[in-house]
């Protein structure tokens, strides 16, 4: 079922969306204009195309929705999100991922700040962020679990493919960056190791996903430069700050 979101409010959208779910599996969504909170809270076994660009919130508390956005999506996609799948064929805003805990996120090309900011792994679920392009600052930002897999297409290699603060008060999760990784980008709360063998198995599924969405070059991204990974230096960073109980 096709909607056309061209002149419609957020509410009156979200209200044909749910509407339209009683009656199909497929919906597919025209002329997107910054609508927020598209297809959030959906449910397992919904697929969902978006043209245009999806305001913030898109598929925030996602429970197992598959949504592919052809183009780019603004702030905070993903907020909460507790499974399913989401490509988006552009860029991203903000905040992706804020809080998620289980479920994938593709992303074509750069994301904003705080990407990743607060995820966290819970009872056996682990979420995954995997950027083509550029980060910006503080990505990884308090995080207690998951993944994030950063690729830097397009990035300058000395410079490095993210912004600064990166992984400011990780105490779980790991982040993989292909390339370099400048000491000045990475808060003293991180470390940057070098990949196991069982990283690299890891990594090379996520890329081959990444080339599938996009028509990308697998052996140029998975072997042209190295990657490496970055994890917490303590469990509990802030520890000094807080009263011993």
């Amino acid at each position: 079922m096709k909607i056309n979101a061209l002149n419609k409010s957020f509410q009156e959208l979200n209200a044909a969306i749910k509407k339209a779910q009683n009656t199909t599996s497929l919906l597919e969504i025209q002329n997107a204009a910054g609508q927020r909170y598209i297809a959030a809270g959906m449910e397992k076994g919904r697929v969902v195309h978006i043209y245009g660009t999806p305001g913030n919130d898109l598929a925030a508390y996602n429970c197992g929705a598959e949504i592919e956005v052809f183009g780019n999506a603004q702030d905070q996609v993903a907020n909460t999100m507790d499974g399913g799948k989401i490509i988006i064929h552009g860029r991203i805003g903000d905040a992706a991922g804020y809080a998620m805990r289980d479920g994938d996120i593709y992303v074509m090309n750069e994301c904003g700040y705080r990407c990743g900011i607060h995820m966290k792994e819970y009872m056996g679920k682990s979420p995954l962020i995997v950027i083509g392009g550029g980060a910006g600052d503080f990505l990884g930002e308090y995080m207690a679990g998951g993944t994030i897999v950063l690729l830097g297409i397009g990035c300058n290699r000395t410079m490095g493919s993210m912004g600064h603060y990166c992984a400011t008060g990780i105490h779980g999760g790991r982040l993989y960056v292909r390339g370099q990784v400048p000491g000045d980008k990475i808060s003293k709360e991180a470390k940057v190791v070098p990949c196991t063998a069982e990283d690299l198995e890891k990594i090379a599924v996520y890329v081959k996903n990444y080339c599938e969405y996009f028509n990308g070059n697998f052996n140029k991204l998975m072997y042209e430069d190295e990657f490496v990974k970055i994890v917490p230096a303590s469990s509990r960073p802030y520890k000094a700050v807080y009263v011993n109980n």
